[in-house]
């Protein structure tokens, strides 16, 4: 009788401390108005934020299209090794988990 609440003491700590993505983080809304994959199965979206336009690549082979639309993000790297270049990689979250997109082109 005392493993049960044990059990459930142990996995809820478990799933305390996974952390997980918190939807309050994903401040950024995300436009994606074209989506297709590369050779390598890379989602490649154009999108707008910020009302400003810009390709992305997914860091992942996923291998399918992504759903048209609008999504919540997180800007998870914005380097800017010299004042002309600029590496900058967005967290899309999705209901059931999170996937990464890097800014691979932007357009006026």
């Amino acid at each position: 009788m005392k493993m049960i609440p044990l059990a459930v003491l142990f996995f809820s700590a478990l799933a305390w401390a996974g952390g997980g993505s918190r939807s309050s983080d994903y401040t950024v809304n995300v436009h994606v108005s074209s989506s297709s994959t590369d050779l390598a199965g890379h989602q490649v979206l154009d999108v707008v934020i910020d009302a400003k336009k810009y390709e992305l690549r997914s860091e992942l082979s996923v291998g399918h299209l992504l759903a048209l639309g609008d999504y919540k993000a997180k800007l998870v790297k914005d380097d800017h090794p010299t004042a002309y270049d600029s590496v900058q990689v967005y967290e899309f979250l999705f209901p059931d988990k999170t996937r990464p997109y890097s800014v691979v082109g932007q357009t006026e």
